[in-house]
This record gives structure tokens, sequence and C-alpha cells, in this order.
């Protein structure tokens, strides 16, 4: 018999993204979020960055907790409330710190985007009115390759004016 830690059976898993119940089939349990989401759901505004949960890029919120989705497996979040960047939104309307982002401009190439506003969201939520020094740590773990730090941070204390 194959050694159980490296021997997954293949099942069927339920999903809650975005208020929506998704069943994937034939999943490995231990199959990156990730690759289901973007892969399976299409679900890609989710970005694959480094892959080893260091970037941030790959950022969700998971029971509104932000989560690396490269390093985190499907069965750590079966039946457990995931929000992707693509259920951010409440309808038309944009979350304040899309908004934000978009209104400073924040992005230059776009890539890491997602998982910075993702983490400020997750921020904003725990600490509606943070510093300037809460916002620097708690966003010090998501990285942007075109080093556009002073947007980003300028982004989520206008968010965070906007939630007050």
């Amino acid at each position: 018999m194959p050694n159980d830690s490296i021997y997954f059976e293949e099942a069927q898993l339920n999903l809650l993204i975005n208020d929506e119940q998704f069943q994937v089939d034939d999943a490995e349990p231990n199959r990156p979020l990730l690759w289901v989401l973007r892969d399976e759901l299409g679900l890609t505004g989710t970005r694959f960055g480094c892959g080893v949960g260091i970037c941030g890029a790959c950022t969700v919120h998971v029971d509104g907790v932000a989560l690396r989705t490269c390093i985190t497996p499907l069965a750590a979040v079966v039946d457990r409330p995931i929000r992707t960047i693509e259920g951010l939104a409440d309808g038309d309307n944009l979350h304040p710190v899309q908004q934000a982002f978009i209104d400073l401009q924040a992005p230059q190439c776009g890539w890491c985007m997602s998982g910075q506003i993702m983490t400020a969201a997750a921020l904003l939520a725990q600490n509606p009115s943070p510093t300037a020094e809460e916002i620097h740590i708690g966003m010090d773990r998501n990285y942007c390759r075109c080093g556009c730090y002073a947007r980003i941070y300028a982004a989520v204390e206008k968010a965070a004016q906007g939630q007050a």
C-alpha cells in the first residue's frame, strides 16, 4: 500500500465561492486551491505569482481572512466561504478598496493588484480605521514588482476614509 502521506484519493469536493456553490469532481484534496479557481472554475482574477506563498498575488478570503491559494490545499477550504476578487464588489458597486485603487491609479502592470486588493479589504474588515503604520504592516507581505507601494498605501488609506 502506498505511503498515506503522499497518496490521496480523488474525490468530489464542494466549494462555496462568491456565495455560489461549486462542485469539483475528481479533485485531489491536496491540490492547491489556486489551480482549481483558475483552471477549472475560470476565476482568473486570482493570479499565480511565486507558488510558495510569499508574494501575495494569489490572495483570496476564506472565512473573511486573507489566504494564499498557491499553498492552500482544497481539503482545507471545503464548505468554507471563499471570496475572490470577482466576488468582492456588491453587484455594480465596487468595494471601497477597488474604487480607491482605480481613483488613485494604483496599478502599473496590475499583476499583483488582485492580491493587493484582497489583502487590503481583509485588513479593513478587521480594522476599519488603520493608521498609516498599521496599513504598512498589514500590506507588507504583498509584493509589487513595479514598486507601486506609495500608491497602494495611499489607496488603502483612501478606502479606509471612505468606509469610516
